[in-house]
């Protein structure tokens, strides 16, 4: 008993030793041998990475496209809008090459427009009708519609009086709260600073998208802008927003020279051309009592027109004005229908278009 207890112990011993024997001989392998590896500290869970999509031949790849969107109104030879065309009476032409018409509607769009109304002396005995028609017009508004208030006399005086808000007791405020002042009108400034505006609302608006305007009071005299007609409008081949006109001129003066025109004849040249190459509209009242039915006919004006888009042939962003004419289709009996839309629009890319700095105002 005794004996086969020694024996195991010695066997026990003997495999105690060998063991030692052979991590010390593992302590010493060579620097080629392959390492037993380690636990390393667990590292911090990141999000999975999205993997690439294995290119496929049916795999749909992206073009950088430009739509182009108008708004277009239709009238007859009486000046009556005509409401109840289908996509297949428009034809679009840019730069006299026939478009594609990709989109269509003649569902009402939301609106955002800004009112701006001049309020130097000449309006002196007409803001108060002027303010009663503007209020007509907030009255009108949707829900969805934004509306801003801009008051203006010289260049250091266009102020807002409103940013842009649905709240329609807000904007009410914002015109009654509208006075006249001393100072040298600078109609063009205040229509460039009210465009850019509009725009830049248009792209913080994260809703869909929306009918751009510009309500414009004014006897159209510019005396003291910062900014020419030709930096005006070429902002507004850039711009997709649409100038109204309410223009009193029939109290400027009627004489001009031999070859210049009256202060009547250019304002009134300059308002119409606004709203020309816009495609809105000019309104020259002979007096305020036809203000309110005027500012019931702009509210269903901006409301009752047709969107059209198109993805240009010329899909080069080079920057340049591409001239564009809509056409309608005759009516039943040869009716001519006139199409009015903006006339043309810059292309994306390029320089074209530059804006200028304005230097600030002499006091």
């Amino acid at each position: 008993m005794k004996r086969s207890f020694y024996l195991l112990t010695i066997a026990f011993l003997g495999t105690f030793i060998y063991s030692v024997g052979h991590l010390s001989v593992s302590a010493d392998v060579p620097s080629n041998a392959t390492p037993t590896p380690s636990p390393t500290p667990a590292a911090p869970v990141l999000a999975k990475p999205t993997p690439k999509p294995t290119e496929t031949p049916d795999e749909i790849i992206k073009i950088d496209t430009e739509l182009v969107n108008l708004n277009v109104r239709v009238i007859d030879r009486n000046n009556r809008p005509i409401n109840n065309l289908q996509e297949r009476e428009f034809k679009i032409f840019e730069d006299g090459k026939t478009q594609q018409i990709d989109f269509f509607s003649k569902s009402e769009v939301p609106t955002n427009y800004a009112m701006v109304v001049d309020n130097s002396g000449s309006m002196r005995q007409l803001l108060d009708k002027v303010i009663e028609a503007g209020k007509v017009l907030v009255n009108t508004n949707r829900p969805a519609d934004d509306t801003m208030i801009i008051r203006f006399v010289g260049r250091d005086k266009i102020e807002v009086q409103q940013p842009f808000t649905s709240n329609k007791a807000d904007l009410i405020d914002a015109l009654e709260n509208m006075y006249i002042e001393g100072g040298q009108t600078a109609i063009i400034d205040a229509v460039y600073l009210a465009v850019e505006s509009v725009d830049e609302h248009e792209k913080s608006d994260k809703r869909d998208h929306k009918r751009r305007a510009l309500i414009l009071v004014s006897d159209g005299e510019d005396r003291n802008s910062y900014y020419n007609e030709k930096q005006l409008f070429e902002l507004l081949k850039e711009s997709e927003v649409q100038i109204y006109v309410i223009g009193f001129v029939s109290e400027l003066s009627k004489d001009g020279g031999f070859i210049a025109k009256s202060p009547q004849q250019k304002s009134k040249a300059f308002l119409e051309r606004l709203a020309l190459e816009t495609g809105g509209k000019a309104y020259f009242p002979v007096g305020t009592a036809e203000l309110p039915a005027l500012a019931k006919e702009i509210s269903n004006e901006l409301r009752t027109q047709y969107s059209i888009g198109y993805i240009p042939s010329n899909d080069a962003h080079d920057g340049t004005y591409r001239n564009i004419k809509v056409s309608v289709d005759d009516g039943p009996n040869k009716e001519k229908r006139i199409a009015i839309a903006r006339a043309g629009r810059v292309a994306e890319g390029g320089t074209a278009g530059a804006k200028p700095t304005p230097t600030p105002a002499k006091p």
